[in-house]
């Protein structure tokens, strides 16, 4: 996440006209999000650290399930290659209580976190301005700790019927494309 500045300061909204910002900013830095989300409870764990690097995952890692010592424990990842280091390989040998699960490529809207993400970003960050990385960490870390004030887990709304029948739509629609693109 990148900690920016406007150059000027936003003009509110008023009656008759929207919010305005300047189109340029100062970047003052960035941060890197690593978030955990019980999905059974809603709750949030997140940390931000300056690289997003194998070390640093295996950091959060470490300090995400030390808590569920002794449990299952299922962890839903994008494909970055962060996740799968050597040095987090060996750590997942060593805790075989621990998985991993990977989304397919241009499938991480079915991991949850992601949902979270948007929500983060749309609702604390993304009209936020920020002097600093500091500033950023802490608007994030007050973030976190607001939403574990009253957790609530994610609901899938659409049947599992309803979404393969999107798929198969999606499915149908593409194959359209690519013979149209053949001829």
């Amino acid at each position: 996440m990148q900690a920016l500045d406007r150059t000027q300061p936003l003009l509110p909204i008023t009656f008759d006209a929207t919010e305005k910002r300047t189109h340029d900013y100062v970047r003052n830095g960035v941060t890197n999000l690593f978030a955990a989300l019980n999905v059974g409870t809603g709750e949030v764990f997140g940390e931000c650290y300056p690289v997003r690097d194998g070390a640093n995952f295996l950091a959060f890692l470490k300090r995400a399930v030390k808590p569920h010592a002794g449990k299952q424990i299922h962890v839903v990842l994008d494909n970055l290659s962060t996740h799968t280091t050597p040095a987090i390989q060996t750590w997942l040998e060593a805790h075989p209580h621990v998985r991993f699960h990977f989304t397919p490529k241009g499938a991480s809207w079915t991991s949850q976190i992601e949902t979270w993400f948007g929500i983060i970003t749309r609702q604390s960050i993304r009209r936020g301005t920020f002097s600093s990385v500091k500033v950023l960490i802490t608007q994030i870390r007050d973030y976190i700790d607001h939403w574990n004030t009253n957790p609530q887990p994610f609901a899938w709304t659409a049947t599992a019927d309803e979404i393969l029948a999107k798929v198969r739509l999606v499915q149908t629609s593409v194959r359209k494309l690519v013979d149209n693109n053949g001829k």
